[in-house]
């Protein structure tokens, strides 16, 4: 199993060019706003956007990094993960942690750990996501797309990102290398921060389903979720799978059941098929939540992004394209085989009850897409507020 999952440069390199090829493949790549007014009133607002693998936080990251107002990195942990990979995944909670707090404040130093001696900008893990990075003041031009973006942008120094960083008011992180909360309990206690924790879920199902077909991506991953143990080839999936519902439960009786006080207020959970199915509505909900206007043009990329047609290709498992977006969330249903659906199920089923994901019991069930599978809440039981 560790001769398998053995560090690999090239294997490194072509994973970065999978997610670089992963940003907005609309008519307009970036959402084309006015010059961003660099004097942000008020205390910066930090966003820790949860989730794991394979359960839409791409997208739910580019809503954010499309924002006029956002600075938005992509998984900064995957450096971490990357330098240290025969280490399983509790030992990189502290040093993870940490970088979090560096970035949170600016400040680039921390990545001296993790990048070449020369870096740059494009040094960093799925830099051209963010839209920040990928115009002024962070580049010299405003780029258009991906490529444009690799071409006039990939030369700003790690100071610029910085100068860059501190402009904007809110400041948001995606990460899925998270599997509890109490290591991120100092930061959220730090009074220099202003973290709010949106964590996003998907059915577990989908998620096996999408995972299948991004196997070879997630091998390194997977190795260390598992803390590389010597699981067989066929469980590897299932194990993950049931590692990832675990922290739903656990996150939840952190922050749900038993909230400290110093995340009231501060956590909010977000189904991936509510945002499938309304995706203004609860794009409207979840931006308030932190603090951010929606504009019109973000309106109308929302839209455009989430009623394309079909339900994507396989090549396009790491890219944010215009889709239905409902018919992405319901895909599971057709093409999963129900052996593997029973399985997932009984591997996931507190998470599954607890998160609202109704259980199928036969194929023709499963297949009956008349049927809804997901439970409606009538009060927004995912989030902490303060009384």
């Amino acid at each position: 199993m560790c001769r398998q999952n053995r560090f690999n440069p090239k294997t490194a390199t072509t994973l970065i060019i999978v997610h670089g090829a992963a940003v907005v493949l609309l008519c307009s790549w970036f959402v084309h706003f006015g010059p961003c007014n660099f004097a942000p009133a008020g205390p910066k607002v930090h966003v820790l956007l949860l989730s794991s693998w394979r359960s839409g936080s791409s997208f739910l990251g580019q809503v954010f990094s499309q924002h006029p107002s956002v600075f938005y990195l992509s998984e900064p942990a995957w450096h971490v993960w990357t330098k240290k990979w025969t280490s399983g995944a509790q030992a990189h909670r502290i040093a993870v942690r940490d970088l979090l707090r560096h970035l949170y404040r600016c400040d680039f130093s921390v990545m001296g750990s993790y990048l070449p001696e020369k870096r740059s900008v494009s040094s960093m893990f799925m830099w051209t996501h963010s839209r920040a990075l990928c115009s002024p003041p962070a580049c010299p031009l405003t780029a258009t797309n991906d490529t444009q973006c690799r071409q006039i942008c990939h030369a700003q120094d790690m100071k610029k990102v910085e100068e860059t960083c501190r402009g904007y008011s809110h400041l948001v992180i995606k990460e899925v290398r998270f599997f509890e909360l109490e290591s991120l309990y100092p930061l959220l206690q730090d009074p220099n921060l202003n973290i709010h924790i949106i964590h996003l879920v998907r059915d577990p199902r989908a998620v096996i389903r999408s995972r299948e077909e991004s196997a070879k991506v997630l091998r390194r991953d997977n190795a260390i979720i598992l803390e590389h143990r010597n699981v067989p080839a066929a469980e590897n999936n299932y194990e993950v799978m049931q590692e990832i519902c675990r922290s739903h439960i656990r996150i939840n009786e952190r922050a749900i059941l038993k909230p400290p006080p110093f995340l009231e207020g501060r956590y909010k959970r977000i189904r991936y098929e509510d945002v499938a199915r309304n995706p203004l509505k609860e794009m409207n909900d979840i931006y308030k939540f932190v603090g951010l206007k929606m504009t019109k043009q973000m309106e109308e990329w929302i839209y455009k992004v989430t009623h394309g047609k079909g339900k994507g290709s396989k090549k396009e498992a790491f890219q944010i394209t215009s889709r239905n977006a409902n018919e992405v969330s319901q895909a599971w249903r057709t093409v999963l085989q129900h052996s593997k659906v029973k399985r997932i199920q009984e591997l996931c089923k507190g998470a599954m009850s607890l998160l609202g994901y109704r259980t199928v019991d036969s194929e023709k069930e499963q297949k009956r897409l008349d049927i809804d599978l997901l439970v409606p809440l009538e009060f927004r039981w995912g989030s902490t507020k303060k009384t």
